[in-house]
């Protein structure tokens, strides 16, 4: 016998259950959060989320790639715009450029991704595949970790302002840019989740994409907090 769906409720209710295995909780974005990394290890936080930030147009592009809808494609292109920008020098990654600078961290050691610890290569390039590979909506229940980011964001600048004086105020910019915007994605992500995964089976892959990505993102810590500072 075929198993129930859940109902729009219960579905959230079982998406926002994945709360617990975010990253936020993991105890190097505790130390982080608390003041009490080094230099070095806050720039090898920043290099080595460089590695996930420049595939996150190229996920989102195979969103597109694979989605058969028109009005979800056009909703979707805002993200690979958002973090390719418009033009050279803009959007998010020329700002996650601004942020290495303001920590100490070369640029010339951010683009040729030397602090980048295997770990995390691993994890972010497992991401990629299961976005490029898996059916479209599947990877958009996979950037449902949206839903748990902004109120991260947000306490991570007043906790860095706080703690780490040391970092130049204008590599604040990726995160003051991001918050905004990714309350608004995540809302018409939930949506198009909810609405869109109509079986029990839809559902239940939705949770485990969710589940997957924070994986991802847990094991990009492990590996930062296995390999230490950057001089």
């Amino acid at each position: 016998m075929a198993q129930a769906s859940l109902s729009r409720a219960e579905f959230e209710a079982a998406l926002r259950a994945l709360a617990p295995r975010y990253w936020d909780r993991h105890p190097f974005h505790r130390r982080l959060h608390a003041g009490d990394c080094t230099p070095g290890e806050v720039r090898s936080w920043v290099a080595n989320r460089w590695y996930y930030q420049q595939i996150l147009a190229r996920k989102n592009a195979a969103v597109i790639a694979n989605c058969p809808l028109p009005d979800v494609r056009r909703r979707w292109l805002e993200r690979v715009t958002f973090h390719d920008g418009a033009r050279d020098g803009e959007g998010g990654r020329a700002d996650w450029l601004v942020l290495a600078d303001a920590v100490g961290l070369a640029r010339e050691e951010l683009l040729d991704e030397r602090h980048v610890a295997r770990g995390t290569r691993f994890a972010v390039d497992g991401y990629l595949h299961f976005c490029l590979h898996r059916p479209w909506l599947e990877a958009v229940a996979a950037a449902l970790t949206e839903l748990f980011s902004p109120e991260l964001m947000a306490a991570r600048v007043l906790a860095w302002r706080r703690h780490y004086d040391w970092i130049k105020p204008e590599g604040y910019a990726y995160f003051e840019n991001r918050i905004p915007v990714v309350r608004g994605d995540a809302a018409y992500t939930l949506d198009l989740v909810l609405t869109l995964c109509r079986t029990a089976d839809e559902q239940q892959a939705a949770v485990r994409a969710l589940a997957f990505k924070c994986d991802v993102l847990g094991a990009m810590l492990d590996a930062i907090d296995y390999q230490g500072g950057v001089a």
